[in-house]
């Protein structure tokens, strides 16, 4: 396949919509019917059911969207990668969510510029889920992730720090004062837990409030409007209106350096390095 047919496939089974596929990769709706044809016909298979009202996706049709992303996501990577490869001044891009492993982040940093040969490290903070596809796209070199929330398959990884979680609620809230408290019985509480948006940017259905970044999450918990379970390192971003109680079953988190097994960069090593030592 040729990554043209698979960027025409993909923007048809994201828009589920020819014309709309159409508009967005800036080509007239005809050429692409018949790309996405002749891409059925040589792989001897249905990727999507046509009615004269609605598309819709077939198994194969799924399967041939997750394995696109990846491929196209793949060749973006080599292309980002090989240009900075060719900068003048070479440098490492980190991403990693903003808020969290915030001390870890700082030591590291401070860490590596000790370091002889150290490059500058751009850090890109960004919302929940992001790292791991700016990692897998090729924006960043190298990311904190966080395992259970994060997917670190197709990645190289070494841990770096685990802790356990813990809920969040308004100060003066009845559970304030416990020593610790079921997962089951957060998930009972008339508070809602909050909506992260999804990789595609969009919110799962549920009453809770849509958020993209902690100090949204914490105002609207401070306001009685949300709780959330987060890993403990983030106490240290709360106020005197939050209270905070260890969740007794919850899973722990691990925070992992990741990185793309095929790299070849001294500065990445060298970071990765730096990372496993603190």
């Amino acid at each position: 396949m040729e990554t043209r047919e698979m960027r025409y496939f993909v923007a048809v089974a994201e828009e589920l919509h020819f014309g709309r596929a159409a508009q967005r990769l800036a080509i007239a709706q005809p050429p692409l019917s018949r790309a996405i044809q002749q891409l059925e016909r040589r792989l001897g298979v249905v990727l999507l059911h046509r009615t004269a009202r609605a598309i819709a996706l077939t198994e194969a049709g799924a399967v041939l969207l997750r394995e696109a992303r990846t491929a196209l996501d793949a060749v973006e990577a080599a292309e980002r990668r090989t240009r900075r490869a060719a900068a003048d001044q070479p440098g490492v891009v980190l991403a990693t969510k903003a808020g969290a492993s915030s001390e870890l982040l700082s030591k590291l940093l401070h860490a590596y510029a000790a370091e002889p040969g150290a490059v500058a490290v751009e850090v890109m903070l960004c919302g929940p889920g992001e790292p791991e596809s700016l990692l897998r796209n090729g924006r960043a070199d190298v990311a904190l992730l966080h395992r259970p929330y994060d997917t670190t398959a197709g990645f190289d990884t070494e841990d770096l720090h685990t802790e356990q979680q813990v809920v969040v609620l308004p100060a003066g809230h009845p559970l304030a004062n416990r020593a610790h408290v079921p997962l089951a019985e957060v998930n009972t509480l008339t508070m809602p837990l909050p909506r992260w948006p999804g990789r595609d940017g969009s919110y799962p259905d549920g009453p809770g409030p849509q958020v993209r970044d902690h100090t949204q999450l914490f105002q609207l918990i401070a306001l009685g409007l949300a709780c959330a379970v987060v890993p403990e390192s983030l106490r240290t971003q709360l106020r005197d209106d939050h209270a905070v109680v260890p969740v007794s079953d919850a899973p722990a988190v691990t925070t992992v350096i990741a990185w793309p097994p095929h790299s070849r960069s001294k500065a990445v090593a060298d970071l990765v390095h730096t990372a496993t030592r603190l």
